[in-house]
């Protein structure tokens, strides 16, 4: 897929690597001047520097950070055009039920996964409002769209992401900005490398139990979620807001089985 997106900015939190780097990547490849964000620096310079964008640090539960990044984009460019919002952790060790699970955990997860798409959303949209127009773009999950055991705040998080995009869209529509959101289901990256598909995953048994309930048979690629980001973003996509889009390989579409 192909979209102009020339004279477009865009900003992607946590592309560093994984799903936010194949977002800004495809972005980028289409025309879009793009920054860079995540709170490894390092990481963001070097996707940048490989996509062809440009990098900046930024902790995105950090509102002094925000300030900084939005006051640097419009510094350099006079304008934002696209957020996309895919910052976003979840737990490795605390896999346990609801009264097990730390505090400490459900606040450190919330703040990334939810309080954050606030924060920056917020930012963002005071400048889309001026400009009349504008796109944004909260990667949520398939634990937004149907509850995951023993992965509490994660999946309360999403669940809040997915109407925090409805609400805004509600809200910011008059002004020409268009809110949706991304469920995605299992995708290959680092993080379920080290839960699930690479050999010494924390729950590498149950693999072939999951993928067996996806109709595809197999993982997503970050780059089958960069191609959804693009067509959310693209200019002939002037109708669309408020939806959630879940890309999941049909796994969410109805119970799989063989009989």
């Amino acid at each position: 897929m192909q979209a102009n997106l020339q004279q477009q900015v865009a900003l992607v939190t946590g592309a560093g690597k994984g799903i936010g780097q194949a977002i800004a990547d495809k972005l980028a490849a289409n025309g879009a001047t793009v920054f860079y964000t995540d709170v490894q620096e390092d990481n963001a310079v070097k996707a940048a520097a490989k996509g062809g964008g440009h990098a900046l640090k930024l902790d995105v539960t950090d509102s002094g950070e925000i300030a900084g990044v939005m006051d640097a984009i419009m510094a350099r460019c006079g304008r934002l055009d696209i957020v996309v919002n895919n910052a976003g952790i979840n737990t490795l060790v605390h896999r346990v039920t609801t009264d097990q699970f730390p505090r400490e955990e459900w606040d450190r997860i919330v703040a990334v996964d939810l309080t954050a798409v606030y924060e920056v959303s917020k930012a963002a949209a005071q400048i889309m409002r001026r400009q009349r127009r504008g796109r944004i773009i909260n990667i949520s999950s398939i634990g937004g769209v149907v509850p995951l055991r023993l992965q509490c705040a994660f999946t309360a998080a999403k669940a809040g992401v997915n109407n925090l995009t409805r609400a805004m869209a509600i809200e910011f529509g008059r002004d020409g900005i268009l809110v949706n959101a991304i469920a995605p289901g299992s995708v290959m990256t680092e993080g379920t490398q080290k839960l699930f598909y690479g050999d010494d995953g924390l729950f590498r048994e149950n693999v072939q139990s999951m993928i067996d309930h996806v109709p595809l048979g197999r993982p997503g690629t970050p780059d089958e979620i960069a191609v959804t980001a693009l067509f959310l973003a693209a200019p002939e996509n002037t109708y669309l807001s408020g939806h959630i889009l879940v890309v999941d390989g049909g796994w969410t579409a109805g119970y799989h089985r063989d009989f």
